[in-house]
């Protein structure tokens, strides 16, 4: 039954090409059926092995790929639900496929993601995985922990509170990215538009009724600091911190609000004790986390995969 179940991913990806690699590895590993990327900047390396790879589709959205569709859009957003569109209706070669960054990582628990996709019902059309955010290793290692929060909102706040008792009330489950996951969309169906989180077709969202329960998305969003302040400026200023972006109602603030107020008030330090307190794998945090029951350890191997996949990169 797995066999009609077949599914694969879309991504648009502006990242080094062994990062770029790494993602692709890691779910051809675990049964992806196809992998197809969009390089939002050429990246040579990563494009030469995955054009060698049967399972893999790269597409470099040059000026002349834009030139193609009219124009380029200039919201990097925009870009990624264009090229995931494109890909669903161009014959993905898959039955299911999934929109994701390359900074997320499927993790399937116990039954394969295609088990899982054959277990739905047959009217099904999408199904979401929710995410895990990485947690800072305190030895400066690949991070190994990830914190997750509750799908329901009103018990994701009592528990986030608990927590983090100094920035719980304002951040979402304790997460600086998205907390609604991703979706898989069958493919097949009219007029569909993917979108970051959904899929949209002629009568707008699609309601997704089903999750993928054993299956997490783990997102490396903050994976250390060093990391997360080389994409902090321009995530405040155009993406995931952006001023238009609206949080949960029941949070009263913004990320942007937040992380400007946080550096009015204390510079780069408070900024970093912040980021000690929300997303670093201290004893104390995994404690707290595990307490709830959402402490996830996961170790990936990203290097022995690559190695595998694309043994000719170098």
């Amino acid at each position: 039954m797995a066999e009609d179940n077949t599914w694969g991913l879309v991504a648009t990806i502006k990242a080094p090409s062994e990062a770029i690699l790494n993602f692709a590895a890691h779910h051809l590993d675990i049964g992806a059926h196809r992998i197809h990327v969009f390089l939002d900047e050429d990246s040579e390396g990563a494009r030469h092995a995955l054009a060698a790879h049967p399972r893999c589709t790269v597409t470099s959205t040059d000026d002349a790929y834009w030139a193609q569709r009219g124009m380029r859009p200039e919201k990097h957003q925009t870009r990624q639900t264009v090229n995931a569109t494109r890909a669903y209706r161009r014959r993905p070669g898959v039955n299911w496929l999934g929109h994701i960054d390359v900074d997320e990582f499927l993790h399937p628990a116990g039954s394969t993601i295609a088990d899982q996709l054959a277990a739905l019902p047959t009217d099904a059309r999408t199904a979401r995985v929710r995410p895990v955010e990485a947690l800072a290793a305190i030895d400066g290692g690949a991070p190994e922990w990830f914190k997750g929060c509750h799908p329901r909102q009103s018990l994701r706040n009592a528990q986030t509170s608990e927590i983090y008792p100094t920035f719980g009330a304002l951040v979402n489950g304790g997460f600086l990215s998205h907390v609604a996951g991703k979706i898989f969309v069958r493919t097949g169906q009219d007029g569909i538009n993917l979108r970051i989180h959904n899929a949209f077709d002629e009568d707008g969202r699609v309601e997704n009724k089903h999750d993928l329960e054993q299956t997490r998305l783990c997102h490396f969003h903050a994976p250390s600091w060093q990391a997360w302040q080389r994409a902090y400026r321009y995530r405040l200023a155009a993406g995931s911190y952006r001023a238009d972006l609206k949080g949960a109602a029941s949070i009263p603030t913004t990320m942007n609000a937040l992380f400007r107020t946080i550096e009015e008030d204390g510079g780069e330090d408070a900024l970093r004790s912040f980021y000690e307190d929300v997303c670093t794998a201290t004893p104390a945090l995994r404690a707290r986390l595990d307490s709830h029951g959402l402490l996830h350890h996961v170790a990936l191997d990203l290097d022995a995969k690559r190695a595998r996949h694309f043994p000719d990169y170098a």
